[in-house]
């Protein structure tokens, strides 16, 4: 098959994985923009009893700060970045390295893009717990995390045994449903605001990845999922 053919059933496949993904995403979207009764009302609900529990279990609440400060988009794209370069330089997977830090910046861009065009404003919290400057939808911290775990784990897995396969994808999962939580906890975010963030950063690595999978011609050296 002429691998211009290849190359094209790659990106048809990565914008079709992309599109389907990020469907709920646009749904979320319109439904926050037409301020929707019923979505305004379930995240309003879910946003008082969250940060009522918070504010009642001091403790948790300064481990929700101590997480959000970690889980910051800065601090996960450079850990990303120097997975990236231990890939490349340990490991000889230049293309993949690659591949994974131009995700990561591409999705970060593209995050703070989604926020510009949709403009929710942030959830009003009697006795705020924490402030966050910016839109509400989607959730940066959710969209990051997601966006950092699906990649990361794609660019290790051809290095990992039996049992990394399984642990890495846990860990990794675990830790985005954990930021997404906090967001809420935290009462800087609606639940829809995180949803939509994990589904979009899904969307764009998973994309992201199919395309790069079929578009480029990998050496014999790396495995890949």
């Amino acid at each position: 098959m002429p691998q211009t053919t290849v190359r094209r059933r790659a990106l048809l496949r990565a914008a079709a994985f992309g599109l389907g993904v990020s469907v709920p995403v646009f749904v979320l979207a319109y439904l926050v923009r037409a301020e929707a009764p019923g979505l305004t009302q379930l995240d309003e609900k879910t946003i008082v009893a969250a940060t009522g529990f918070t504010r009642e279990h001091p403790t948790f609440q300064q481990a929700l700060i101590v997480w959000q400060e970690l889980l910051q988009a800065r601090w996960v794209n450079l850990a990303g970045a120097l997975l990236c370069v231990w890939v490349w330089r340990r490991h000889g997977l230049a293309t993949r390295a690659l591949w994974a830090f131009g995700t990561l910046m591409v999705a970060w861009v593209l995050q703070l893009g989604a926020k510009g065009l949709v403009q929710r404003a942030r959830p009003v919290v009697e006795d705020a717990l924490e402030h966050a400057p910016g839109s509400s939808f989607p959730s940066g911290h959710a969209t990051n995390t997601a966006a950092a775990a699906l990649t990361l784990t794609l660019l290790v897995w051809p290095l990992l045994g039996r049992r990394g396969r399984v642990v890495v994808p846990v860990v990794a999962g675990t830790v985005t449903l954990i930021t997404a939580a906090d967001r809420v906890f935290l009462g800087v975010h609606y639940p829809s605001d995180v949803v939509a963030g994990i589904l979009l950063g899904t969307a764009m690595a998973g994309a992201s990845y199919i395309g790069y999978r079929g578009w480029n011609a990998q050496p014999a050296t790396e495995r890949t999922p």
